[in-house]
């Protein structure tokens, strides 16, 4: 019989997050260790989860005992651009449960975290790969991997059936699906069956933790949150997004070089992505909106600017399956590389399964509210809609309402 698709504990070690959270934390320890942070949780499809805060608490609970132990630190110091002192640092790291309330407020599950952005920037994932597995369990108790295994293998034959051998050649695409995924141990099945078996290029995973166990690449540069919170960290709001690209540009010195283009909108992204950071940069990330029409954005800003596209590289990773990361990548193949990291549609597609639609955003920075308007109405986050108003003034974003 199969394997239980459940293992006892849910998070494993520290390293058992996406990798962007350490390559920003190790900006925040070097440029803003004294920033203050608050960030709620939205479950967006309105699941009632008020059944599962027991085991939620006590899953919780346990990340308090979570340390690095040498052989992943050895790991980490394999990566070049991960620096001693950072190292040092993650290596006496512990999850402090005094930065995060979680309970009921208004017959939905509430969770809140406050504290140094530095203390509290490793929770988000796995909180959210808390919440997801805790369901997952109540409502699929008898899951097997196999069920996991062979839906992927399902999406491994169409896609041989429908793409070329030139086409799989090219193809690039990694996992990305941490935060949402079925299960921890179905993550690993999931990865693992990729890097030995998938059809096209495999190039890596968003999970350290993996990447370390299955000899991989880890893969990711910044989230939402870095932008968002130099719209408190900046000079003037008009000026947060040059300076959270800039203070990228000066940590990492020209590595890790894709930038997430969404926090205000493609447009207002663009209209500061001049010619200084399109060179340094390698390309950058979308995360919402229409994913062809921001790539023609793209092709035509790199144009605009004298850059060949085919100099830099589009990462989508925005609610991707197979035969859409198809789709986007004829439409764009030759006019500009493409890379494709796919979530939820790898580590959370079981049949009889529907995935949640779970976010954890940074509402506040430094006691002051921070946004994301983003490229799609429904992703617009924000507790304060007047400053929702401001920033949309300041970046001429026009409202969607």
């Amino acid at each position: 019989m199969s394997e239980s698709a459940f293992a006892e504990r849910i998070v494993h070690n520290l390293l058992d997050t996406d990798f962007y959270k350490l390559t920003m934390m190790q900006g925040v320890l070097h440029n803003y260790p004294d920033a203050d942070v608050e960030w709620e949780f939205r479950c967006r499809n309105g699941e009632d989860l008020r059944p599962y805060l027991g085991e939620i608490r006590r899953q919780i609970e346990r990340l308090a005992d979570l340390t690095l132990d040498d052989g992943q630190l050895t790991f980490l110091e394999r990566i070049s651009f991960l620096k001693p002192d950072f190292l040092r640092f993650l290596g006496l790291f512990r999850f402090n449960l005094r930065y995060l309330r979680i309970g009921i407020e208004h017959d939905q599950l509430f969770l809140r975290l406050r504290g140094p952005w530095l203390h509290v920037i490793l929770f988000e994932v796995p909180l959210l790969a808390i919440i997801s597995e805790v369901r997952n369990r109540h409502l699929h108790p008898q899951m097997r991997l196999n069920a996991a295994r062979d839906q992927l293998h399902r999406k491994f034959d169409w896609l041989r059936a429908n793409a070329s051998e030139e086409e799989l050649g090219a193809l690039q695409v990694a996992d990305f699906g941490t935060r949402r995924r079925f299960s921890s141990r179905v993550q690993e099945e999931v990865v693992r069956v990729m890097r030995d078996d998938f059809p096209a290029r495999f190039v890596g995973t968003s999970n350290v933790d993996l990447a370390w166990k299955l000899d991989i690449k880890p893969l990711g540069t910044m989230a939402h949150e870095w932008i968002m919170a130099h719209q408190q960290l900046g000079p003037r709001l008009i000026d947060s997004q040059i300076a959270a690209l800039d203070c990228w540009v000066r940590e990492y010195r020209g590595l890790l070089g894709i930038a997430l283009t969404d926090c205000i909108t493609m447009d207002a992204f663009l209209g500061d992505f001049d010619l200084y950071f399109a060179k340094l940069f390698d390309g950058l990330r979308h995360d919402s909106g229409e994913p062809v029409a921001w790539a023609e954005k793209a092709i035509a800003h790199y144009r605009k600017l004298g850059i060949d596209p085919m100099t830099k590289t589009l990462v989508f990773s925005d609610g991707l399956d197979l035969p859409r990361t198809l789709q986007i990548f004829r439409a764009l193949r030759g006019r500009i590389n493409v890379s494709f990291g796919i979530g939820t549609n790898l580590t959370c597609d079981i049949p009889g399964v529907a995935p949640m639609s779970i976010v954890l955003k940074m509402t506040d920075c430094n006691g002051s509210p921070v946004a994301k308007i983003s490229d799609e109405a429904a992703k617009t986050q924000c507790r304060d809609e007047n400053f929702v108003a401001y920033l949309r003034h300041v970046f001429k974003v026009p409202s969607k309402e």
